[in-house]
């Protein structure tokens, strides 16, 4: 359904794995758009991983400024560049790509503040692998959907969705979902009447009761200020 809805995906790679890295970092918690002026920055100051590495985390911290956030990530940054590069003496994380999807995902997620959505977004958009990056949209729809359980939080999506999809179909999955989150299935108002899934959603009849009653007290409250103007 997705597909027909937006057209086909193709999946190219964004940056190598370990400024894929770097740039997750950055993305936590801001906007795209900060996210990626504080990426460049950091980019066109330091030109290299290796400097990013042994500059001082005030100098890292100067550099993605407009970014967000840049006392908490600046350290963080500079951490994870260390370890990578005492373990391989290098930050060349491309060996990741010939590891079977968990192991993977095991090695990222034992550097400092790499979490599943991290590990995630590193082997989907930089080498490619069958990992589903679970943002705030893909938990939202994918709740609304009943595709995992209301209680389900959003580290556990991460294995429970993946499995869902088959293994060439996982990135365009992510990208519908993401787009379907923010156009159609909006966390407050969604546009259940604009959905394409809506006759297959089982969350539809909530908003539309929601809706209904929402209706009902604004003819209400028109109503009450007729009779007081009256």
């Amino acid at each position: 359904m997705l597909d027909a809805e937006y057209g086909p995906v193709e999946w190219t790679r964004r940056y190598d794995p370990a400024w894929e890295l770097v740039y997750t970092i950055l993305s936590q918690h801001t906007s795209d758009i900060n996210s990626e002026r504080a990426f460049q920055n950091l980019r066109s100051i330091f030109g290299s991983l290796e400097e990013v590495s042994v500059a001082s985390p005030s100098e890292i911290e100067d550099a993605i400024r407009m970014g967000g956030l840049a006392r908490v990530k600046a350290p963080r940054i500079k951490a994870v560049l260390r370890q990578i590069e005492d373990e391989l003496h290098s930050f060349d994380l491309s060996f990741l790509a010939e590891m079977p999807l968990d192991e993977a995902k095991a090695w990222l997620k034992h550097l400092p503040g790499v979490g599943p959505k991290t590990a995630a977004i590193i082997l989907c958009f930089s080498l490619g692998m069958p990992a589903m990056p679970v943002d705030t949209h893909i938990f939202r729809v994918s709740k609304r959907l009943g595709l995992i359980g209301a209680k389900v939080s959003a580290d556990k999506a991460h294995d429970l969705l993946e499995p869902m999809v088959p293994a060439a179909d996982v990135f365009a999955f992510h990208m519908y979902l993401i787009r379907h989150g923010r156009q159609v299935c909006k966390a407050q108002r969604p546009l259940c009447n604009n959905c394409v899934m809506a006759s297959e959603c089982p969350s539809r009849r909530l908003f539309d009761s929601a809706g209904k009653a929402q209706s009902k007290t604004n003819r209400l409250k028109s109503s009450a200020t007729t009779v007081t103007r009256t």
